[in-house]
């Protein structure tokens, strides 16, 4: 018969970490007596990141001691006490490899349903003094799960775990886990996974995404790699075009005179300009080219004291090259049949006005709206070419708003005011600050989130989980002596520095030079750190579960063996 050996509690507090602090509730600790157990906790316990941990989906965690066992064996270790892998109930039974997703136990005078493996987290790493902690939970496939809390009641150490229902279909913690971390996936046993109740919104959401990913057979035309090329090549400079007094367009021809690879209505390039200074600088701009043109087209704004920017408005001329990696990104227009809204200010016009060229060549039958802000009409770049774009079009609706004109700015009121339909799939790109108050507005019209899209000139928001005390700075290169290594570029934050031996990865150097990153497990499991890789090549350590796509790269266990430009 199972058993309940252990209770363990513990509040958050915040722990030192790697030069940083940690809000974490990973510390618990056994307690006596019995303790009751309510829908969102334990009394006495608490989560620190609510985002990752507790809710009624994730109330309480167990774990098993025959894992602890496994776990001392694995690292020559006899130190170990029940509730040291952040665990709430620590059992004698109830094998990752044997309870199903949807089992139900009577623990005490308490009910509980399994809902999901535990979540992939370095704060266990932290915990137990092993970093790697995260990913060998799930390729050793003992996670531990959670249970959510059917009836609440009161348990102790010593209470029998009785199973009072079997969770329909069959599906195991350890399989759940090998589902959404490891290669090979058994997607017949995912689209059982999907339909259990009671599995979490999270992993079922999860699980429809993979399976969608597999019913169009790739996600790799959706975030832009493929077509295209490796690393940076030669484009030739056919014509540099004023189209404002601070806005140019450049045009980009291949330099054997091969055929470019056609881009996604959306896209970016990255190029690197050797000229405008050393190390070359590395930066990316929005195609503003129809997607099938023959030439590549940039059309880039001067900023105050903008290095690349100046060189390429004042100096660059026709026949010179520049060094481009192959189009890429996610900001691409989608092949609906619902109403379209492009949204744009400023030199945020490019990526939508791709898009606008796309609808154009297929003679879309689409709903279009076009709304776009510019200071004044001398100062909107583009302006001709989408205006005739949408006259040739069915079904369009052009709104152009002047910041120093009467009418003032696009706002969210005006946003409201001009009857945009609820099923609009939308796009916006613009500075950060207009894009976050047209996603406010629109959510507050009631347009799905799902449904828009932003894109950012900038780093993505940072996704750091459990670290507080943090205040934005701009990157910068890490204190201390400078590395001896390979140089790291990251483009979107417009900073190379060299990388240092003593780091453990590119994830550590981003870190020390307060470049924004997004990560989770920190140790390849997770893949929220997954980032595009412009040039260059990497080692892992340690070895992911399952590698990235290609031309994407892991940066929390990534170290350069060469120049690596990254795409953050």
């Amino acid at each position: 018969m199972p058993t309940l050996l252990a209770v363990n509690v513990g509040m958050p507090k915040k722990v030192p970490w790697n030069g940083r602090t940690v809000y974490t509730g990973v510390w618990k600790r056994p307690v006596k007596g019995r303790r009751r157990v309510r829908r969102l906790n334990i009394d006495g316990d608490g989560q620190g990141d609510l985002a990752g941990h507790g809710g009624e989906m994730r109330a309480v965690l167990v774990y098993q001691v025959q894992s602890y066992d496994y776990w001392q064996r694995h690292f020559l270790r006899d130190d170990f006490t029940y509730g040291q892998f952040g665990e709430n109930l620590t059992v004698d039974g109830l094998a990752d490899g044997e309870v199903c997703i949807g089992d139900r136990y009577q623990i005490g005078t308490a009910e509980f349903e399994v809902t999901q493996p535990r979540v992939t987290c370095y704060r266990v790493g932290i915990r137990l003094g092993e970093p790697d902690m995260a990913a060998l939970l799930v390729a050793h496939r003992r996670p531990g799960f959670y249970f959510r809390v059917i009836k609440e009641g009161e348990v102790e150490a010593g209470d029998e775990i009785i199973k009072t229902v079997s969770g329909p279909g069959g599906v195991t913690v350890a399989d759940t886990d090998a589902l959404l971390y490891l290669p090979n996936r058994d997607m017949d046993k995912m689209r059982v996974a999907v339909r259990i109740p009671a599995l979490s919104p999270g992993w079922q959401q999860s699980f429809r995404e993979l399976l969608d990913e597999q019913g169009t057979g790739s996600a790799a035309p959706a975030i832009g790699v493929e077509p295209g090329w490796r690393g940076f090549r030669n484009l030739r400079v056919t014509k540099v075009v004023p189209e404002t007094a601070s806005v140019t367009s450049i045009y980009l021809s291949s330099d054997s005179g091969s055929a470019l690879p056609a881009a996604l209505p959306g896209q970016y390039l990255t190029v690197r300009i050797s000229a405008a200074g050393s190390p070359p600088p590395v930066r990316t701009y929005s195609l503003s080219s129809a997607p099938g043109a023959d030439t590549y087209r940039i059309s880039v704004k001067r900023e105050p004291h903008g290095l690349v920017s100046d060189y390429l408005q004042a100096q660059l001329k026709p026949g010179a090259t520049i060094e481009a990696g192959s189009p890429r990104g996610e900001f691409v227009l989608d092949r609906g049949t619902n109403p379209v809204l492009l949204i744009s200010a400023g030199i945020g016009v490019t990526p939508v006005l791709a898009m606008l060229y796309q609808l154009s060549a297929e003679h879309s039958g689409r709903d279009i709206w076009w709304l776009h802000g510019a200071r004044r009409p001398a100062e909107q770049a583009l302006g001709r070419e989408a205006h005739g774009l949408l006259g040739g079009l069915a079904r369009t609706h052009e709104y152009v708003f002047y910041s120093a004109g009467a009418g003032g700015r696009l706002t969210a009121e005006k946003l409201r005011s001009v009857g945009i339909p609820s099923d609009a799939s939308t796009y916006i790109c613009g500075p950060a600050v207009f894009m976050t108050d047209m996603q406010r507005a629109l959510a507050a019209m009631g347009i799905d989130p799902g449904h828009v899209h932003v894109e950012l000139f900038s780093p993505l928001p940072s996704t750091t989980p459990g670290l507080v005390d943090q205040h934005p700075v701009a990157p910068h290169p890490p204190p201390g002596p400078p590395g001896r290594g390979p140089l790291v570029t990251f483009a979107r934050s417009g900073l190379t520095v060299p990388f240092n031996d003593v780091m453990s990865g590119v994830l550590e150097l981003a870190d020390a030079c307060d470049v924004p990153t997004r990560w989770s497990c920190r140790t390849g499991v997770c893949h929220t750190c997954v980032t595009p890789l412009v040039s260059g090549d990497i080692t892992y350590s340690p070895t992911p579960l399952e590698p990235p796509p290609e031309g994407q790269v892991l940066i929390c266990c990534a170290r350069p063996t060469s120049d690596l430009v990254l795409d953050m």
